[in-house]
């Protein structure tokens, strides 16, 4: 069975957001609303909504999924590996490595700004990446509306979990990507020596929000990323994924498999 794919959005967005690098993926793909966002505005964001919507798309795709997510996305995707580790065959975590620094003190206000005024916060949301990604990715950004009055439970919520912890926790493979201009991987030494299994991923010459402007090339990271787990004798033999419990892999290597350019 092809592992599948559940595909985390990130914050203020929805999970249409992923339909561009959905259309180009080999492995079977499940991009779905967190709380407060797309179809579930409205709701309230907790960390324990989350990974239990994320848990629950897991089943609905048969009980193991790859799980990777963008920011917002890419914190929760860690919380559900932590959560649910048995669930979550692997993890993509992906411009979501910083902790607190000064810059997330600036993203805090800026989300408390944007909660007061939701309505201001979505236009100048609307403009910023309608400015920044190609019209394909942008389109898919605006399909699901924004949900800006969502973003201070959102940062509370991720500010108060511990991402090391999890991913000290975590048995299965991870990888972090990031974007080689983008301030969110701050602390990426940081995690990645938390991880048992871990390896960096730099896509060069991308931001934060750019990552999206180059479906190609994430949909070519995660059907790498599922595929490689699928290969795994744990997988071939139907044993969970905490069969390597205790292992230490930690890499920062080139695979030219996972992109074309730059270096991991």
């Amino acid at each position: 069975m092809t592992l599948p794919i559940v595909l985390l959005h990130g914050i203020r967005l929805s999970r249409t957001m992923w339909q561009p690098v959905q259309d180009r993926l080999h492995h079977p793909a499940h991009a779905i609303d967190l709380p407060g966002h797309g179809t579930r505005r409205g709701e309230r964001f907790t960390l324990d909504a989350a990974t239990q919507a994320v848990a629950d798309a897991i089943d609905a795709a048969g009980g193991q999924a790859l799980v990777a997510g963008l920011s917002m996305g890419g914190y929760v995707a860690i919380a559900t590996a932590e959560r649910f580790p048995e669930r979550v065959a692997g993890l993509v975590a992906i411009g979501c490595t910083a902790r607190n620094s000064a810059m997330n003190r600036a993203f805090r206000a800026a989300a408390g700004l944007a909660g007061r005024f939701p309505r201001q916060a979505d236009k100048l949301s609307a403009v910023a990446f309608r400015y920044v990604l190609p019209s394909e990715a942008a389109q898919a950004v605006f399909d699901g509306g924004f949900a800006c009055a969502a973003m201070p439970d959102v940062v509370h919520a991720i500010a108060a979990h511990d991402q090391l912890a999890a991913l000290r926790a975590y048995p299965g493979k991870v990888w972090l990507i990031n974007g080689d201009r983008d301030p969110f991987r701050a602390d990426e030494q940081t995690f990645l020596t938390a991880c048992r299994d871990g390896q960096i991923v730099h896509l060069p010459r991308t931001g934060h929000v750019t990552t999206l402007a180059d479906p190609d090339r994430l949909a070519r990271l995660l059907d790498h990323a599922a595929g490689s787990i699928q290969a795994m004798p744990s997988r071939r033999s139907g044993l969970v994924l905490n069969a390597g419990h205790g292992a230490d892999h930690r890499t920062r290597v080139h695979d030219p498999r996972l992109h074309h350019h730059g270096a991991a």
